[in-house]
């Protein structure tokens, strides 16, 4: 199947401009895990850190969106796979709307998996190298509001490697400040009026187009457009 890069895109957006709530959610666990060790090997441990939460963040995708794929084979429901993408497409504008409003837009509610995970992390290495990637992954499995968001995006997409995806680009768009606060605490300064409208409007517009993309593919003019977007409702 393609990729569908305007689902991806917006998966992005949605993680670099959330990621102020993330450094506001998760941002004593970056900075602890930063400053666990040496100064001099502090930058390591931030990249390392926050990249196994990008791998933690894509194994869950694949985990969800896997389970998604066996539901539409299982049930073989005419028109359900319209329906899941339609599903994405409404993930997509709650996530804008959260951006642009965070105040009025309510989380996800979160289980408390990081407690559920103390055992795995008692049996870590104490120390060396491999130990922040580690860390990382099973900080990766931490679910928080826009977290959680996405990764029912990755359900709807009802496949293994799509919904890895799509959770590895929002993961990687909370990289940039996640890693700074791990490093030295330092902002970007994305979480302004301005920037979260401008993401909301981007975000908010793909999926608008998400939404729309199964009747769109019907008119010519757009069906080359959005073939080159990867719009996977043109593979069903």
């Amino acid at each position: 199947m393609p990729i569908d890069l305007l689902v991806l895109g917006a998966a992005l957006l949605t993680g670099l401009l959330g990621s102020a709530h993330c450094g506001a959610m998760c941002g004593g666990i970056a900075v602890g895990l930063g400053s666990a060790g040496p100064a001099s090997g502090a930058a390591y441990r931030a990249v390392a850190t926050n990249v196994g939460r990008v791998l933690g963040y894509a194994a869950a995708g694949a985990l969800v969106g896997g389970l998604g794929g066996g539901l539409l084979g299982v049930l073989a429901i005419e028109g359900l796979a319209t329906a899941l993408r339609t599903g994405v497409g409404l993930v997509l504008l709650w996530a804008a709307v959260r951006i642009a409003r965070p105040r009025f837009a309510a989380a996800l509610p979160a289980l408390p998996i990081w407690r559920w995970l103390a055992p795995l992390r008692a049996r870590l290495p104490g120390d060396g190298p491999l130990r922040p990637w580690l860390l990382g992954l099973l900080w990766g499995w931490l679910p928080c509001g826009f977290s959680a968001t996405v990764l029912t995006a990755a359900w709807l997409e009802a496949d293994a490697l799509h919904g890895a995806l799509l959770m590895g680009a929002f993961g990687l768009g909370t990289l940039p400040l996640m890693t700074s606060l791990g490093w030295s605490g330092a902002r970007l300064g994305l979480d302004t009026p301005r920037w979260r409208t401008i993401g909301a409007i981007a975000i908010g517009s793909s999926g608008v187009l998400t939404l729309a993309a199964p009747w769109l593919v019907s008119l010519p003019m757009l069906h080359s457009a959005l073939a080159a977007l990867g719009c996977r409702s043109l593979a069903g």
